[in-house]
């Protein structure tokens, strides 16, 4: 039988403890694609004062994103890009309740070729192929249904809709001159357009404000890591970056 001496066992404590501290370190960010330079921006910040917290980032639509947090992926911040999904985790009691609050607020406009004339919702009936985020899953795909459905103007064209899993991707369909023209929000058009351009804004009164709700979930708030990071969040600084990429802030 191998006995360890007091120094080996000090060693081993010692690694056990710094993998554990490691581990605590990490933080799981589980955010709305729409999000994504925003994030990778504070994250960056972050780290800089903070160098031992890793964090682990998934993007995508908030729907999907919920499904995968119900479903045991590992989660300590949930950012999404509309209050149904965060009520949703909440009413699974996956949330702490306590932290949920407003983060920020967009806008959804539609992009298409710079020339295409198309001015207003009633103008998409021109087109052939429109790119919209899918309802079920992605919130700016369900905000552009309402102000379809509010401005009357959504029958017919029901078979031109392509159905994209996030808002990047309806960006990108565009981009690629796959469609005609998509929903997307005003900070994705600013940011990450590069051959389509602004064509309108959807009328705010057709549809629900674009909100972005935060909040830790159950086992986020047990991480002093994410604790740490969310309050970082509430900072001036971070509504100083959210400004800049075209967010509008309390």
């Amino acid at each position: 039988m191998k006995f360890f001496t007091t120094g080996t066992m000090a060693v081993i404590l010692v690694l056990c403890m710094t993998v554990s501290m490691a581990m605590a370190a990490d933080v799981n960010l589980s955010v709305a694609a729409s999000m994504k330079d925003v994030v990778n921006v504070l994250t960056d910040n972050f780290t800089k004062k903070n160098p031992s917290v890793k964090f682990i980032k998934n993007y995508g639509a908030s729907g999907a994103l919920a499904k995968q947090i119900e479903n045991g992926a590992p989660a300590d911040i949930f950012i999404s890009a509309n209050m149904e999904w965060m009520d949703y985790l909440k009413n699974k009691k996956l949330m702490d309740n306590q932290s949920i609050g407003t983060f920020a607020y967009n806008e959804l406009v539609f992009v298409g070729k710079p020339g295409l004339k198309v001015k207003s919702l009633r103008d998409l009936a021109k087109l052939e192929r429109i790119a919209i985020g899918s309802p079920k899953s992605v919130p700016a795909g369900e905000y552009a249904m309402a102000a379809l459905k509010k401005a009357g103007v959504e029958k017919g064209l029901d078979k031109k809709l392509v159905m994209a899993r996030d808002v990047r991707e309806g960006l990108m369909y565009a981009e690629r001159g796959e469609v005609d023209g998509a929903f997307v929000y005003k900070t994705d058009a600013l940011e990450q357009a590069r051959t389509v351009a602004i064509l309108f804004t959807v009328p705010q009164e057709l549809y629900p404000r674009v909100t972005y709700p935060k909040g830790l979930t159950a086992t986020g708030s047990k991480n002093e890591s994410a604790a740490s990071f969310f309050r970082f969040l509430n900072s001036t600084e971070t509504k100083s970056v959210l400004v800049k990429k075209g967010f509008a802030v309390k």
